[in-house]
């Protein structure tokens, strides 16, 4: 554990930011989860976030972002779209939210700032990405170097799934003690359905996948 620290996470609700909010109540010594409304049809999230939050014992905020979804049109932010279940052949998925992590980080960092943190969290992962760029280590570490001197402060933006495919996320949230809260509470279906989601979304199909994966592992003796 990190003496005398806090943390900001960027808190959804979902498997990768649950397990970041464990990961980093193991290491600071307070933590507080930052959660965002952007027109997402998966909105519900908001309140999955907002109970997971209270059963951690941390500070819950959420922030109206919606201005995002008024920039791009992308089936996350526009019902009437079909999302995307394979990324497209040079293309990015029309999940794809431009700019999404990118605002996320900013208005995070200027929350962070208000309450005299510097430990930023963020579940992005290069390693299972599903081809959004934001989740990529170089994006990371520009917008760190880019926020520290916009606002002339040292920000540290922390990646603990940055290198970790889902079953290995999966592993971390049972090395972390907590595999039963993300298997059963946590939302990242896309279509907004608890735990095991709707199954079809590209979301659930890399959660469940890695689920699987990660199941065989241990029958098998590996883990």
């Amino acid at each position: 554990m990190t003496n005398n620290s806090s943390a900001l996470v960027l808190f959804s609700g979902g498997q990768d930011s649950t397990t970041c909010l464990y990961w980093a109540l193991r290491r600071f010594n307070e933590v507080r989860t930052l959660c965002f409304t952007y027109g997402q049809r998966h909105s519900n999230e908001v309140e999955v976030a907002r109970g997971l939050a209270a059963e951690a014992n941390v500070p819950f905020q959420v922030l109206d972002a919606s201005i995002i979804s008024q920039l791009a049109d992308n089936s996350l932010t526009n019902l009437a779209m079909t999302m995307d279940c394979e990324k497209p052949e040079n293309s990015y998925p029309n999940t794809f939210v431009p700019g999404r992590n990118l605002f996320f980080l900013t208005f995070g960092a200027v929350i962070a700032r208000t309450h005299g943190i510097q430990n930023l969290v963020t579940g992005v992962s290069q390693a299972d990405y599903s081809g959004y760029p934001d989740c990529r280590d170089t994006f990371i570490r520009s917008a760190n170097t880019t926020l520290n001197l916009a606002m002339d402060e040292q920000f540290i933006i922390h990646t603990p799934l940055m290198w970790l495919n889902k079953a290995e996320i999966w592993a971390l949230s049972d090395e972390l003690g907590v595999f039963e809260i993300v298997k059963n509470k946590t939302l990242t279906c896309y279509n907004g359905i608890l735990a095991d989601g709707c199954g079809h979304c590209p979301s659930c199909k890399l959660r469940n996948e890695g689920l699987k994966e990660y199941e065989k592992s241990i029958q098998s003796g590996e883990r």
